[in-house]
């Protein structure tokens, strides 16, 4: 059953006319039963506040424990999966993720469990983090960022014990979690280290994600994936790879971005050649470029002159920094 203070609080909810506040507390009540071994129970909550919340949840009435406070950033998400530019096998199986959430009911009656629990690999800028945006948005769950640099401490035990916090957390409060530049702790514990503490985070990782049974989506995001050790693999229930854009998707992310601000006479013949081996990002920061100067020369088009010069001058920059060889 639920605590007292569950109770005080979802009385107090119901005649302030809360009814995020109520949902929160009722997720919480769930995730109560849940750790009581009453798994049919805590679903049938789960359930019902996700069917009579067609909106999302206000994130200012999600209130953390005081030791977890600062490591994480929870926000709305008004991103769709429009937004978000990646190949059609990719983008399938983003739509079979949201397709098993929105059913989990059904497949529960068979035995089985939608897919929640997600890794993302790629090159930065290629969309890992808009992702786990897009599935917040399409779901109408806050966003949850893990702060990474605030989860790793110095002292030995402590950086595991805020990572059961963590996990605690996504019990109680159903969203989309996020743990970006997840090599950070997920990497190969063949490797060197001082003290070893790294492989016990990973290690309380590792049994934290596989015992968990809540309701979010859990979101791994990682540049480096050679990096991470191999049994974290069979923890994830999908491993999606993201690349540097093809020239179909150049075409749609330069569409996409500049809209109505494309001139009459079109977008310049060159200009996806010229935005070979841009990244995701690197290609919206230079069609932001090209708006602003439309904008503040109070102009109705781009300049294909400048789009070009700023995907060019993007790409330069990038290459004189870090060296890349982007043939």
């Amino acid at each position: 059953m639920a605590t007292g203070e569950q109770i005080k609080a979802l009385i107090k909810a119901h005649f302030e006319n809360s009814s995020d506040r109520f949902a929160t507390t009722a997720l919480q009540v769930a995730a109560h039963e849940a750790r009581q071994g009453h798994d049919t129970l805590a679903e049938q909550i789960r359930d019902i506040v996700q069917k009579s919340k067609p909106t999302s949840p206000n994130v200012s009435v999600i209130q953390f424990k005081r030791e977890i406070s600062d490591l994480i950033v929870c926000n709305n998400s008004e991103n769709r999966l429009t937004d978000l530019i990646v190949p059609d096998p990719v983008k399938n199986r983003l739509k079979r993720i949201l397709t098993e959430f929105k059913q989990q009911e059904k497949l529960r009656k068979f035995g089985l469990k939608n897919r929640r629990k997600i890794l993302i690999t790629g090159p930065p800028g290629t969309g890992k983090t808009l992702t786990a945006s897009v599935l917040a948005g399409e779901l109408h769950l806050p966003l949850m960022v893990v702060m990474m640099d605030k989860l790793l401490t110095k002292f030995m035990g402590e950086t595991s014990a805020r990572l059961r916090q963590i996990f605690d957390t996504i019990q109680d409060n159903m969203g989309v979690y996020l743990f970006d530049e997840f090599d950070t702790i997920g990497a190969d514990r063949a490797y060197d280290n001082d003290v070893g503490e790294m492989r016990r985070v990973l290690n309380s990782f590792l049994m934290f994600i596989e015992q968990d049974n809540s309701s979010s989506i859990i979101i791994a995001a990682t540049n480096n994936v050679r990096m991470l050790d191999q049994a974290l693999f069979r923890r994830f229930d999908d491993v999606l790879q993201y690349e540097r854009p093809t020239d179909t998707d150049i075409e749609h992310l330069i569409k996409n971005r500049v809209s109505s601000f494309i001139p009459a006479s079109g977008l310049p013949q060159n200009l996806i050649i010229e935005a070979k081996g841009l990244s995701h990002a690197e290609i919206v920061q230079a069609c932001d470029d090209a708006l602003k100067d439309a904008v503040l020369q109070d102009k109705i088009s781009i300049s294909p002159d400048f789009l070009i010069h700023s995907v060019q001058e993007k790409k330069n920059a990038y290459d004189r920094v870090w060296g890349i060889d982007r043939g």
